[in-house]
């Protein structure tokens, strides 16, 4: 269907915003979405004074990976706490699906189909794998009181809980470790764990709060490839991220936040060369790109003719650099 409607005859044409891609209309902080999973307005959440999150209008597109980045401070995982149902806004409203999930709490919302993973990983340690897998099952017999004292009444669900849980610890390469405690997993593997738990609810969107964040760098592939397959499952993925190598490999729409607020949307590559983002990073506009390179950002210069230009490139390259290695060694402190 074209997205500008033919005219009555004998009437004006009816004005109509271009739909393109993922968006209509222009790509700009709040546009409206195809086909939004969640849309958020008037979100807002201080805590002693200080604005965490103060989101206008913000959509989710539906089917597709999104990435929501932003400094450190910038209020990501504060929105995702409030979106989640583990933290409520000072006021605002959001749906998800079209179901409102104002006042809805985090088990509900789960149970909706919306499922978020942790910065730092979740995992009950002394359970073992497959239990904590078993865990994630949704609407499960021998959780109620009198069902749970007569086995023949959840054993065959519970074995069919168990048979699904293999097949996703076999997807995820932990199957050998079914057996062992959680606490005894490196980081990676308790990522990894993570998100394959999250995947037993059977969620329409699925969250992922710094997936990369203290990973070894031999599971990061592993890790990329099952985002992207949640994806190919038809999940739709929001995910935050400070690994920008990471983001435009496998997003395909990148929301980025500052100071609480969403200050540019669009595509990867469009979003690294917005003025509004190289702000953001850099606390103050330079005439320069945001590129990526072996990943990490890099910055391009932007006027090579003047000397000028090339010393502020080399020392925003210097800024950027010292702060990803700050970021990185906060990740790897965490994942400690």
């Amino acid at each position: 269907m074209s997205s500008e409607s033919a005219p009555a005859t004998g009437s004006a044409p009816i004005a109509r915003p271009k739909t393109t891609g993922l968006h209509v209309g222009e790509a700009v902080p709040g546009v409206a979405k195809v086909d939004p999973i969640i849309i958020a307005d008037g979100v807002h959440r201080s805590f002693g004074g200080v604005t965490a999150v103060d989101v206008e209008h913000v959509e989710i597109p539906r089917g597709v990976i999104t990435a929501l980045i932003g400094p450190n401070g910038a209020g990501k995982t504060t929105l995702f706490n409030l979106l989640t149902g583990f933290d409520k806004p000072d006021h605002g409203t959001w749906t998800f699906d079209g179901k409102s999930l104002s006042g809805v709490p985090a088990y509900k919302v789960s149970r909706m189909g919306l499922v978020r993973t942790f910065q730092l990983t979740k995992a009950l340690g002394l359970l073992t794998v497959m239990e904590n897998m078993k865990l994630g099952a949704k609407n499960q017999r021998g959780e109620k009181f009198w069902a749970g004292l007569i086995p023949a009444l959840w054993r065959s669900q519970d074995a069919a809980i168990e048979d699904r849980a293999m097949v996703l610890l076999e997807k995820f390469k932990l199957d050998g470790k079914a057996d062992d405690f959680a606490a005894s997993l490196s980081g990676g593997q308790r990522k990894l764990l993570e998100m394959a738990r999250s995947l037993m609810t059977e969620p329409t969107l699925v969250m992922l709060d710094e997936p990369m964040a203290g990973v070894n760098p031999a599971l990061t592939q592993s890790l990329l490839d099952h985002i992207l397959d949640l994806k190919d499952l038809g999940m739709t993925v929001l995910f935050v991220e400070h690994d920008m190598h990471m983001v435009r490999h496998i997003a395909d729409w990148v929301i980025v936040m500052a100071e609480g607020r969403i200050v540019a949307e669009g595509d990867p590559t469009t979003v690294m060369k917005n003025p509004a983002v190289i702000d953001a990073y850099l606390g103050a506009h330079q005439e320069l790109d945001l590129g990526v390179v072996t990943g990490r950002i890099d910055v391009v210069e932007a006027d090579p003719t003047t000397d000028a230009s090339a010393s502020a490139a080399a020392n925003a390259t210097t800024l950027v650099d010292q702060g990803i290695a700050e970021e990185q060694s906060e990740e790897e402190e965490d994942g400690r």
